[in-house]
């Protein structure tokens, strides 16, 4: 869909291709285009076709480039974008900026939040009068969208930790995983983003003044505060994914340990009933409903005479350990002792 934007009394005013006035500069928004747009484009303000294929591509970076046949400048940025339908709700594209004498074009395959603020005039002291400095704001914009999404992931970060502390789910797995990928896309965008900016302020492809400078200078600012941000987060989200993995494991070793303490117990019974079934004599086997009480009594005792040896066993073991424990005490006390007794000692031959 193309929409033709001009500034009145201080407010973007959308309007039809045949209401336009000439003299006055234009914003042409081209947002999650189809073919006739692409070919509209293409026509009406001579787009190189290579130059739109690369602003459509979602994995083409952040770039500045001049046209020499028909002079207009590219710039290509990456926007962050949210849709709550797709398993991976954060992520970015690219927002290719065409720039004309008294036009500026924006192609994005896609709708985000950053073009619907400008469309509704959310965004404050925009002019179109320096087209330089409109498309700057653009970066700006994003940056303040990166932060606030950021923040959100973070936010749902910690809300799935809290349920994956009580349970462990393959739902909530995927759903880390999912905001692990949102943060690398950020991160990569930023740091995109951040080599338009030096290339931007080096270049003399785009003529920028003072008050473009400045603004060059705040939205670096806002980039690299959204970046450190990103990797800050990517680093809690690895540490969260190896305190998870030695959770699973923790809890894979308990259950473990019940099922082998459960077939220890199940082997006993196994093992008589095996006895008992085969063709040869065996004792207490003319005892009648006896036999039974008997062979289970010897279990019980023999597993009580086992588990207190064991209990015993371990009394000398922790003894040794409290002896050895009390004699390393005792000899760092005496040994400050000592040291206390020559620090006075030194301090009377002082006096």
């Amino acid at each position: 869909m193309i929409t033709y934007w001009q500034q009145e009394n201080g407010k973007l005013v959308q309007k039809d291709e045949n209401e336009l006035d000439a003299e006055k500069n234009t914003w042409v928004d081209a947002r999650s285009v189809t073919r006739d747009d692409i070919r509209l484009l293409e026509e009406t303000y001579s787009i190189d076709q290579e130059n739109m294929l690369d602003i459509l591509d979602t994995d083409e970076l952040s770039r500045l480039e001049k046209n020499d046949d028909t002079g207009y400048i590219m710039e290509i940025l990456r926007l962050p974008v949210f849709s709550p339908r797709d398993d991976v709700s954060y992520f970015t594209a690219p927002l290719g900026i065409i720039l004309m004498t008294k036009t500026i074009i924006t192609i994005c395959w896609t709708d985000c939040e950053v073009l619907k603020d400008f469309a509704a005039n959310r965004v404050k002291e925009l002019s179109l009068n320096d087209l330089t400095a409109f498309s700057i704001r653009f970066m700006a914009r994003a940056d303040i969208m990166f932060l606030r999404y950021l923040k959100e992931l973070n936010r749902r970060s910690t809300t799935i930790q809290g349920e994956v502390m009580r349970s462990v789910h393959n739902q909530e797995l995927v759903q880390l995983q999912n905001i692990q990928k949102s943060l690398t896309y950020f991160s990569t965008s930023l740091k995109a983003n951040q080599l338009l900016l030096e290339k931007l302020r080096k270049t003399k492809v785009i003529k920028l003044d003072e008050e473009d400078q400045d603004w060059i200078d705040d939205v670096e600012i806002d980039n690299r505060q959204a970046l450190e941000m990103a990797d800050t987060y990517t680093n809690i989200m690895a540490q969260m994914n190896d305190t998870l993995t030695s959770i699973i494991s923790n809890n894979l070793n308990i259950v473990m340990k019940k099922l082998a303490v459960l077939n220890l117990v199940l082997m006993a019974p196994t093992l008589i009933t095996s006895f008992y079934g085969m063709n040869v004599s065996l004792p207490f086997e003319n005892t009648g409903r006896w036999a039974v009480a008997i062979i289970t009594g010897f279990c019980l005792v023999s597993v009580f005479i086992t588990n207190a040896f064991l209990k015993l066993s371990d009394k000398p073991v922790e003894a040794s350990i409290k002896k050895k424990t009390t004699f390393r005490q005792r000899r760092e006390e005496n040994r400050q002792k000592k040291y206390l007794k020559m620090q006075d000692r030194i301090a009377e031959k002082g006096k």
